[in-house]
């Protein structure tokens, strides 16, 4: 069974507060859940839970945290499953994960689903629009990243990418044959060490709400929930993490049960 780590980070120069809610929120909604699609029981006491107790005024503190916390983890447990915070702790966590891969001599493999490309020129401390550029400049291999469902990059990012050559599964491919695309992200993360990055706003905003940078044009709910269930049929799956869920901008509590739904599928 899958471990979870609760890691209410947020570096999104004021944009992303409320994040920080999402984990309590989400297991808090994961209670109503008794099973998920393959009838596996979910019981939310019986999981193996930890949290990073971060102060969100020293970034740079916070990820040194997050970094030795996810290091020790990837070590001790075959999957664990983070819960953001924005996108900025993905940072700290793949980062994590890219020096375990290399001091275990295993690849490290990354599938992003995300409505942006969060490769903004980064800052220091990388904020949830640049994290990715940030990992990519510390070495992690683009032939091993991909991207699904972006939908609106800014000028830099594109050249950034086009320049580095870095894949992008779109909306259009994943609509045209879900299970063919499906086939095609499990292949290239085939004999790799894998880490899937979820950022809700992969999904349309009439089904998930509850988030700073809505983009229309998303996923469907249900299809997504059918990438997950496939994606976690993989051995090789070491590591997710499901951000940017922000529970203050939520509207019925859709975004955040949609969490918790994505989440139950996992464990």
């Amino acid at each position: 069974m899958a471990f979870i780590v609760k890691v209410p980070g947020i570096n999104g120069l004021g944009k992303t507060r409320g994040c920080e809610k999402a984990p309590n929120e989400i297991l808090k909604s994961l209670k109503e859940i008794h099973s998920n699609e393959n009838g596996k029981s979910v019981d939310a006491q019986l999981l193996g839970l930890e949290e990073v107790h971060i102060n969100n005024e020293n970034i740079k503190e916070a990820n040194k945290l997050v970094y030795k916390n996810s290091f020790e983890m990837f070590e001790e447990k075959p999957r664990v499953i983070f819960l953001g915070g924005d996108h900025s702790v993905s940072y700290p966590i793949t980062r994590a994960f890219f020096d375990y891969c290399q001091n275990s001599g295993k690849e490290p493999c990354l599938i992003v689903f995300d409505a942006h490309a969060d490769c903004m020129e980064p800052m220091k401390e990388p904020t949830h629009e640049e994290w990715l550029r940030k990992l990519i400049e510390d070495g992690f291999s683009v032939e091993n990243i991909l991207l699904v469902g972006v939908r609106n990059m800014w000028k830099d990012e594109i050249k950034f990418l086009k320049d580095r050559k870095i894949r992008i599964i779109t909306m259009n491919q994943l609509l045209e044959n879900l299970q063919d695309t499906c086939e095609i992200i499990m292949e290239f993360a085939n004999g790799k060490e894998l880490y899937v990055s979820i950022d809700i706003d992969v999904i349309d905003p009439c089904f998930a709400p509850g988030t700073g940078y809505q983009e229309q044009g998303g996923l469907p709910s249900r299809d997504f929930i059918y990438l997950i269930q496939r994606i976690n049929k993989m051995k090789n799956l070491r590591a997710v993490d499901i951000v940017e869920i922000n529970p203050e901008k939520d509207k019925n509590n859709m975004t955040v049960k949609l969490g918790a739904k994505i989440l139950s599928e996992l464990i």
